[in-house]
């Protein structure tokens, strides 16, 4: 296994995110296409495409189940919220994905699963739309849209960021969802080379190629319900922005962490919000490429 490179901000700041001129309008900065959701679930595209936002994305669409698209458009005045037609009990199925297909096209990044109910409705709506989703665009997958299957039978997707938990990193890898050992870099680089895409694993990161990165940033307060939802929005805006598929997983989950410590030392390393991570981001991405 490749050595891995430890990521501090001197790392970083060796390996800075592309320019955006001072005068750049929103096309400049990219488009994030947000998908996913469900009834009872609303709030983790909200969460992920504010992120998306909060790490320079320039243009932002929310695409989720109709019976929580309007409330969401109140709620993120900032996007575009489209409604997809949902199964009877919420959720996004096959029948979404033409409604989808053309939110997709163009787009350059794709934040896939977040909130997303329901194993097969899930792999029905992400096999369907996979085939849409062109070369250039940056698929973020996360939740139920990495875990329900249609990842492992799609072949070649391209530029594809993993973003797992430790869970559903075993549940991809067939080795045993109720593993109590910790993940590391094996785990992830076994992922990435399975999935033929980079892995943001908890502290680690690795390519297909074999190259990781372990970052010893953050605090477990960031286990907390929505955290991950966060991390994969800020990592697609990374991405958005021009970062390649690695340096927007290396960047995106140091700022996320990063953030998290902030938190940390001001309200406690446990009781924080994933939605009070919003706010850090852009000022820890500010000092990092001061």
């Amino acid at each position: 296994m490749s050595e891995e490179t430890v990521v501090t901000s001197a790392v970083l700041r060796e390996w800075p995110l592309p320019e955006i001129g001072d005068n750049a309008g929103k096309q400049a900065r990219g488009t994030v296409v947000v998908i996913g959701g469900a009834a009872d679930t609303p709030g983790a595209v909200l969460l992920a495409g504010l992120a998306a936002l909060r790490v320079g994305a320039g243009r932002l669409t929310v695409a989720t189940v109709d019976v929580t698209a309007a409330t969401l458009a109140v709620a993120i005045p900032e996007a575009a919220v489209s409604a997809l037609p949902a199964t009877g009990d919420g959720r996004l199925g096959g029948a979404a994905v033409a409604a989808a297909r053309d939110l997709v096209d163009g787009a350059d990044v794709v934040v896939l699963g977040p909130g997303m109910r329901g194993a097969d409705e899930a792999k029905a709506f992400v096999s369907g739309l996979l085939p849409a989703i062109g070369d250039e665009t940056t698929l973020v997958l996360d939740a139920m849209g990495l875990t329900c299957g249609a990842v492992t039978e799609a072949g070649d997707i391209g530029r594809l960021i993993a973003t797992p938990n430790a869970k559903e990193a075993r549940i991809l890898l067939d080795e045993g969802a109720d593993d109590e050992r910790d993940v590391d870099a094996g785990t992830a680089t076994r992922l990435a080379k399975s999935i033929g895409g980079v892995v943001a694993l908890e502290s680690h990161v690795a390519a297909p190629d074999g190259r990781c990165w372990v970052d010893g940033s953050g605090n477990s307060g960031l286990g907390t319900s929505g955290s991950g939802d966060v991390l994969a929005g800020a990592i697609g805006g990374l991405a958005a922005r021009g970062a390649t598929p690695d340096q927007a997983a290396v960047w995106g989950a140091h700022v996320h962490a990063e953030a998290g410590e902030r938190l940390a030392a001001r309200v406690g390393r446990l009781g924080y919000l994933a939605r009070e991570l919003l706010d850090e981001l852009p000022r820890v991405l500010a000092e990092l490429e001061a």
